[in-house]
């Protein structure tokens, strides 16, 4: 399969109201592929385009990490440090154990309780992240402490260190501490020590009640054939945080992807940190800080999933290749993300 069939697939499904998003592919300074189709706002029928700014939902948090990881390379805090030492009690939950350090948030082995449990497995799990929402209005989320009401007491998973669990609470954590080291708000830290140094000049952290250029609306998945759409403003926070949310162009993603794998942005040894192999995760990837780890050759990846969001990013170092995806709609990524893997493997 060609780039150009690719194309002609993912145009396909856009006509038929199964994607909706950019997909980009990148192998060093050559574009293999760049296919914006769907729709960035459906009442009004605006197109996405190359310029079109999604909202990333997880794949945020690996801009987080690298906001960190800044930090620590500015002498403002430590991996190792204890986050009972960085931030007051008022900003931290009642239940999380005095030895959990900001490595362990990086990595997702803290074993905190989260706002919003993955785990079918576990008590708290929540199968649908707008329901957090239904009691709790949106706009009043708009900082890493307006969610410690949600996990404040949630009883920890493991102890810390013992093994790896997603947890996104734990991002927000690292957005409160980010805010307590730099005495800015979370947008700002991550806009002035990732997205600029990145060349992420489109990129930021909006508000769904603001009007902003260039934003795709997200929609969640219609009940019918015939039922309207329906965007989801009343089912994510009114603004992005530590554990997701930012917007980006699928340009600017690749410019991350590519200053990480570079050493650009955080230098060496903290690169080497950022993708270091910290704990198992399956079926041979392990997590690093913020990233996923593949089993081949050092690639790294992230993804991300909220309502009316999907979003992916891989970068594969040995071929000096980066993919993304992102998507304003539900159900989307996949067989996009099937074609690329075609493509590449031919």
């Amino acid at each position: 399969m060609t780039w150009a069939d690719v194309e002609r697939e993912i145009v396909a499904l856009a006509a038929q109201d199964r994607f909706s998003g950019i997909v980009l592919v990148t192998r060093g300074p050559t574009t293999l592929l760049e296919c914006a189709a769907g729709w960035a706002d459906r009442a009004s029928g605006g197109p996405v385009t190359p310029d079109t700014r999604f909202a990333t939902a997880s794949l945020s948090k690996m801009f987080t990490a690298a906001a960190v990881l800044s930090c620590a390379r500015d002498g403002l805090l430590e991996v190792g440090d204890r986050v009972v030492d960085l931030l007051p009690a008022r900003r931290r939950p009642r239940t999380m154990a005095d030895a959990v350090t900001v490595h362990h948030l990086l990595a997702h082995t803290s074993g905190i309780g989260d706002y919003a449990e993955e785990d079918e497995e576990v008590p708290g799990y929540v199968e649908d992240y707008g329901s957090l929402w239904a009691q709790r209005p949106v706009q009043t989320m708009e900082r890493p402490d307006d969610f410690l009401p949600l996990y404040d007491d949630a009883a920890p998973v493991a102890p810390p260190g013992a093994a790896y669990h997603y947890s996104n609470a734990g991002y927000v954590l690292l957005g409160a501490v980010l805010e307590q080291v730099t005495g800015l708000r979370i947008a700002a830290v991550v806009e002035e020590r990732v997205f600029a140094p990145s060349g992420m000049a489109s990129s930021g952290y909006f508000r769904s009640d603001e009007a902003r250029p260039d934003v795709a609306v997200g929609y969640l998945p219609r009940t019918g054939p015939d039922a309207p759409w329906r965007t989801n403003i009343f089912s994510v926070p009114v603004v992005g945080g530590g554990d997701g949310g930012a917007h980006v162009t699928a340009r600017d993603v690749d410019r991350f992807l590519r200053a990480v794998a570079s050493g650009d942005l955080l230098g060496p040894d903290l690169t080497a940190r950022m993708l270091t192999r910290h704990v198992p995760v399956a079926d041979g990837f392990a997590m690093g800080y913020g990233v996923l780890i593949r089993p081949d050759a050092g690639g790294f990846t992230k993804d991300g999933g909220d309502p009316g969001v999907e979003t992916i990013a891989r970068h594969m170092p040995a071929e000096d290749v980066s993919m993304v995806v992102l998507c304003n709609g539900e159900g989307m990524l996949e067989p996009v993300w099937d074609l690329l893997g075609d493509a590449l493997s031919r």
